[in-house]
């Protein structure tokens, strides 16, 4: 028999039969409209359990996790404000349900059912998950995650406090709000928790405000791994700078009256509290899981005996609210509704194409006020003698700094952050100054923790500020890429573009580092960027370019609302001479303000027809280089930059190619996986052109003086594209 029937029959027999699980008594001031509410919200989220197995079973409902166990979140949504931003633990139907019943308007049991139903009418998802959330209820929305979503609910919680003292346009949250963020017992033992966590401890210690409310619903069971008795308590409650407060959730009027005390504290205090709710879990972990694999019957019975449910009846008639037979006639009457909605929900549109569940991957375009830029003096000031210095060639490193200067002139609402971005200006120089110029509030240097600064970047963007985080080296992002893969460029996608985190990632990034590092500061490897569905990666060669792509950049996210990575080739930031020593050939002035490159415009050098060579940084580089040599030899050649990485700029390639006899692909990134892998496709599959490539091997890269021996080189290049010249003559 299905464990929710069973459950579902015991709460009809026992309330009927006054047979309630022993419990304190109510106490704690909660009207009995509140009450009432709560026990509602479970009732409908305990039917709508029920209902969602059963539509699985029907072949109408896909992959759910039940909130079953957890209705005393209903408790918790009900002493918060609907304006405080909700990160919402898979488990929290009930919270988002009472949730609902503060803001007007709201037709809950039915945009639910929509969403288990994978209806294109779901009015949160679309149809493309079923997942908890609602731009009204201001609760963006969450999949089954394993505690990633902290990190961006510590960067809302910064971003109420930031936007105080620096009002973006776009912002989302009122300045009273307080965020709350919601997860599970085992969850708390990932990575990222215990990163967010952190971060928040680490930021309240130094006193800036930073309003969240972490709640750890501790059932005792992760899937099928049980928590230590006491682990939760013992981990958190004397963190530094973190309030501790505990519950029974079980227990709505306690739960509702710490949640309170809690929320008032935070919302006052403008610190960080933890929230410790003890629940149960009921049915297992997901629909497709089988608890007797590994729980005994006595513990799954003991669990079912401690239904939530059971306890509220039992409260409300104690405390004279509501009778057993009214909480009975609530909960069938429930049942009931839900059986009828569900009847309709399954009958709504699904999607059907590729392009129907592409539709929300690009989020919409949003009004932005026009931008005059600062004055001549505001501008002087910001720039003081670096002003004299901009008709004259410099490396790619300046320029990039003035062109953050000045679009940090221009738009209030951006914010750098990263690990030394600071005081020292980066490990290369390409923030510097420019603490000085704005200030620590729009220049943070941040905890050496990649999830917390990306985290920390998309809470702020969903509260309207334009982040600019910065990665220090490419390597190091690998310990952070699901704050992009899974949050940052789901949530326009899983939200049908109601919810945006648009910003700009700067990375430094690729090889040939003479000096510094090996493979944990030169990585080659773009693929963990280039497969994320509507990321978009930029990649400069020079400083010109590097300004006029980064404006661009910008526009792209403050417009466009886009995730864009911006990756700067580290070895090149110094770069000064191109052929010759001291040549300057690399160096560049700095672009005219206003202008910009294009999402998806190629440079091209050259308009030679015997070979176009095709690369990005550092390879477009070197084949100028090689170029250079091949064009001396009397070979006409033209080399083109790509720029644009992702999505790659297909029809701008193919047509800077026209005319040509053949091409040859320099590729810094590794054969297998690679960029030159998707060009070889694109040529194949669009022209006829001969075309090779030249690639980095599939190897880590060396410290010392094989630290390029893995990687394209110009003579390389040069000799590749000789052979291909003459084996056509």
């Amino acid at each position: 028999m299905d464990r929710a029937d069973v459950v579902h029959q015991n709460f009809l027999d026992r309330v009927a039969a006054r047979d309630f699980p022993a419990g304190r008594s109510p106490a704690g001031e909660i009207p009995a409209t509140v009450a009432v509410e709560v026990f509602r919200a479970a009732c409908l989220s305990r039917a709508l359990d029920r209902t969602s197995r059963a539509m699985q079973r029907a072949g109408q409902g896909y992959y759910t996790i039940g909130s079953s166990g957890h209705e005393g979140l209903a408790a918790l949504a009900l002493a918060l404000r609907p304006t405080d931003p909700a990160f919402l633990h898979y488990r929290d139907a009930a919270f988002q349900i009472a949730r609902a019943t503060q803001v007007p308007g709201q037709s809950i049991a039915w945009d639910m059912l929509l969403s288990f139903a994978a209806s294109s009418e779901d009015p949160i998802s679309g149809g493309r998950h079923k997942v908890l959330g609602s731009k009204a209820l201001a609760i963006p929305p969450q999949t089954s995650t394993i505690a990633s979503h902290l990190p961006k609910a510590v960067g809302a919680a910064y971003a109420i406090g930031a936007a105080r003292r620096h009002r973006p346009e776009h912002q989302a949250y009122p300045d009273d709000a307080i965020v709350m963020c919601s997860f599970g017992d085992a969850s708390a033992n990932h990575s990222t928790a215990q990163g967010a966590i952190n971060a928040a401890c680490w930021t309240s210690y130094q006193s800036s405000p930073l309003p969240i409310l972490f709640v750890c619903e501790d059932n005792g069971i992760g899937i099928s791994t049980k928590t230590p008795k006491g682990w939760i308590r013992a981990s958190f409650e004397h963190r530094p700078g973190l309030e501790y407060f505990s519950a029974d959730g079980l227990d709505v009027f306690e739960t509702h009256a710490k949640a309170s005390e809690a929320a008032a504290f935070v919302r006052s205090r403008r610190k960080p509290a933890f929230l410790h709710l003890r629940t149960v879990r009921l049915y297992g972990h997901a629909g497709a899981d089988v608890q007797t694999v590994y729980m005994s019957k006595a513990e799954m019975e003991a669990d079912e005996a401690d239904d939530p449910l059971l306890h509220m009846a039992r409260q409300l008639g104690e405390a004279g609210i509501l009778t057993p037979e009214e909480t009975l006639a609530i909960y069938r009457d429930t049942a009931a509704r839900v059986e009828r909605v569900a009847a309709q929900a399954v009958t709504r549109p699904r999607l059907k194409t590729a392009a129907d569940v592409m539709a929300s991957l690009i989020p919409p375009k949003r009004a932005c006020r026009a931008v005059n830029g600062p004055s001549a003096e505001a501008r002087a000031t910001a720039f003081d003698s670096d002003l004299k210095q901009f008709d004259s060639p410099q490396p790619m490193s300046r320029i990039l700094d003035w062109a953050l200067t000045d679009l940090m002139l221009d738009h209030g609402e951006i914010v750098l952050m990263g690990e030394d971005v600071g005081r020292k200006g980066g490990v290369y120089g390409v923030t510097q100054k420019l603490q000085n110029r704005f200030g620590p509030d729009r220049v943070i240097d941040t905890l050496l923790d990649e999830q917390s600064i990306l985290g920390l970047a998309i809470g702020m963007a969903q509260n309207g500020f334009l982040p600019v985080p910065e990665i220090q080296f490419l390597a190091y992002y690998h310990n952070a890429e699901d704050q992009i893969r899974g949050e940052a460029a789901t949530l326009p996608f899983f939200s049908n573009g109601q919810f945006t985190n648009p910003m700009v990632v700067r990375i430094a990034g690729l090889g040939y580092q003479r000096g510094f590092g090996g493979h944990f500061h030169n990585d080659n490897s773009l693929a963990v960027l280039r497969d994320v569905p509507g990321v978009i990666l930029a990649c400069p060669s020079n400083g010109a370019d590097g300004a006029m792509m980064l404006r661009e950049c910008v526009r792209l996210a403050r417009e466009e609302q886009r995730v864009v990575v911006f990756l700067e080739p580290i070895a090149l930031y110094a770069m000064r001479d191109l052929h010759a020593d001291k040549d300057g050939g690399w160096m560049t002035t700095y672009p005219e303000r206003g202008r910009t490159i294009p999402l998806g415009e190629v440079g091209v050098h050259g308009d030679g027809t015997d070979l176009a060579i095709v690369s990005f940084a550092n390879g477009y580089f070197l084949s100028r280089q090689a170029a250079a040599r091949l064009e001396a030899e009397g070979h006409r050649v033209r080399v083109i930059d790509l720029r644009w990485l992702s999505p790659l700029p297909e029809e701008n390639l193919l047509a800077a190619l026209e005319g040509c006899d053949r091409v040859l692909i320099v590729d810094e990134t590794r054969r297998s996986g690679g960029v030159a892998e998707a060009l070889m496709a694109l040529l194949a599959e669009r022209t006829a052109l001969p075309a090779e490539r030249i690639t980095s091997t599939d190897s880590f890269i060396a410290t010392g003086p094989a630290y390029a021996a893995t990687m394209p080189s110009a003579d390389g290049i040069f000799a590749a594209a000789k052979r291909m010249i003459e084996e056509r003559a």
